[in-house]
């Protein structure tokens, strides 16, 4: 918890004092190195790590634009809704990797992005993502907090084929038993 504290630690200075502004709705990639702390027992990144750095460059694109400014500094806080990571091929120790953050599109409650991981112009690994900002217990209005940030178009409709990774996603929080 210490590494992931102290690592968005730096992606908040980094942002605010270092790095360029960034467009809500433009890509955004960054160069990574596969580090010890990173890694289990067999010398590759462990399936947890994955999730840090989606965490990481979602942080990095909330701060490196007027986002952060028009939700967290207003009390609203983002929610990961959902996660979906699909694995291709294990990041050994030592390596570099990019990730490319893309938004996907949002509707009213959710905005969706994938992650995609890749090495040697090669994908490794995809993540799919869904997040929401609350604020009283309560998903805020999308649209309305992208366009106080700045984003020009006012909707980018979800593509079917992501939309449809999360739609049994409450189904199955709402089986309460389990089969053998």
């Amino acid at each position: 918890m210490i590494y992931y504290l102290l690592h968005l630690a730096y992606i908040f200075i980094g942002s605010k004092f270092f790095w360029s502004k960034t467009n809500l709705t433009s890509d955004l990639s960054r160069k990574r190195f596969v580090n010890i702390l990173d890694c289990d027992m067999f010398r590759y990144m462990a399936n947890s790590k994955y999730s840090y750095y989606m965490d990481f460059i979602r942080f990095e694109k909330m701060f490196r634009s007027e986002l952060f400014a028009n939700t967290v500094k207003k009390g609203m806080y983002p929610v990961l809704g959902s996660q979906k990571v699909i694995y291709k091929i294990p990041l050994k120790r030592w390596s570099s990797f990019t990730t490319t953050l893309v938004l996907e599109g949002w509707d009213e409650k959710w905005v969706y992005h994938k992650q995609v991981f890749e090495q040697h112009n090669r994908i490794v690994a995809i993540g799919y993502t869904k997040v929401a900002f609350w604020r009283n217990k309560k998903a805020q209005n999308i649209p309305k907090i992208l366009k106080n940030s700045g984003v020009k178009q006012s909707e980018m409709p979800v593509p079917q084929k992501v939309r449809s990774i999360f739609e049994r996603d409450y189904e199955l929080l709402q089986t309460n038993t389990t089969q053998n």
